[in-house]
Parts: C-alpha cells; structure tokens; sequence
C-alpha cells in the first residue's frame, strides 16, 4: 500500500458570516479570530459611515471618506461594494489579496445581498447565515442598540424580515442567541473543521468579471 493514500492536499477555506442587521456578525467574526488567530484572517471592510464606539480604524472597518470610497470604484479596486443606508461599504481587492497571501482561512462579514455576490464570485465559499432565536429577539436587539432615527430604524426591521427569507440560500444556519456566543462560535468552527476533512477540497479561486457593479441595498 503506498503512503501517498494517507496524505490528500488541504486548503484554506472562505467563510461569509451574513445576516440581518442586529444577528451579531461583527461579534462572531471577532470572536473566530480571538479563538483561533493562527488560522483565521478577517478581511476587512471599507466603510463610509463614522466609527462607533469600541471600533478600531484597520480591525473593524477601514474608514474613508465619500471621495476616497468613489475613487475606489472608479479605480476598480474592489470586489463588491454597495450603498448601505445611505452609506457606502465594500470588500477592497487589497484585503482579498492579503488574506490570500496569508494563508489562513478566510472571513469575510457581509449582508445578505453581498453574500449572494460574492459566493457568485467565489464558488467554494462556506456561507454561514446567522440569526437570532425569534423575531421579536432580533428586533429587541435592533431597538435597544438606539443608534438609528425611528425611520431607519423601521427600515432596518423591514429589510431584516426580507432577509430573513433568504435564509435557504446559504449553506448553514447558526443561531446566536443572546448569553450564548460561544456556543455559536463553536458551531462555525466545527463547519469550517468538517471542510478541512472532505476528502476533495477545492481552492480559493476568484471568478473573472469585467465589471464589478454597485448593488443598492
């Protein structure tokens, strides 16, 4: 019996952590890369929106101005973008590339539509749907943050709703219920464990497009 049956090639893997407003994407995010440093690399998302509170420039968001953030698109320099309520956030090309280069599995934080483009682009993306345990607990979280005006406030329940019913679309669903973090945490890594054990892995490849489109959202 030859030895080469005992060894198969492995690969980094790309994870989209998505979901509605509120589900605790960034928390999970930061929490796989707080557990597992030497196997993760979070790219980082540009944004046009002002920093919260607790929000570090480079870690949580990179955050640019209007004029930067359109200089980017016309230069072509991201992966996907959007208009956010009202603001502009996208996946800058550099930050793929670094994460790549890193060698690490990859984590990217998207919304739902951002999501769908973006496994369009990368095939072999494991997409992670998070959401809370009911819907009055999503909108408790929405309400209880009291960072957005009563009307973006409603919008963000509308949209959360219609979200919600894209949750089929992805490959897994992890519910992060409130004093329970850890337990979802655990739940992503234990997916991205079992793709490190199929037996046909494939790499991170890039779709080629001509053109990378706003998509409003």
């Amino acid at each position: 019996m030859t030895e080469d049956l005992y060894h198969y090639q492995t690969y980094p893997v790309l994870v989209i952590i998505s979901g509605p407003s509120g589900v605790g994407k960034d928390t999970i995010a930061r929490r796989l890369i707080e557990r597992r440093p030497e196997d993760f690399h979070f790219v980082v998302t540009a944004a046009t929106r002002e920093p919260r509170d607790g929000e570090v420039e480079g870690c949580d968001y990179l955050f640019v101005s209007n004029n930067k953030f359109e200089r980017m698109i016309a230069e072509n320099e991201l992966l996907e973008y959007a208009v956010v309520y009202e603001e502009y956030k996208g996946i800058p090309k550099e930050q793929v590339r670094i994460a790549l280069n890193s060698g690490k599995n990859m984590i990217m934080r998207l919304d739902v539509q951002g999501a769908e483009y973006v496994s369009k682009l990368i095939p072999s993306a494991i997409t992670v749907f998070l959401r809370t345990p009911t819907a009055a607990d999503l909108n408790r979280r929405l309400r209880s943050r009291g960072k957005d005006s009563n009307k973006k406030l409603d919008i963000r329940i509308k949209k959360a709703g219609e979200e919600m019913e894209r949750m089929q679309e992805f490959c897994y669903c992890v519910v992060n219920a409130d004093g329970e973090q850890e337990e979802a945490v655990d739940q992503v890594l234990n997916i991205v464990d079992a793709a490190h054990c199929k037996v046909k892995q494939q790499k991170i490849e890039i779709v080629e497009i001509n053109q990378i489109k706003s998509m409003p959202r």
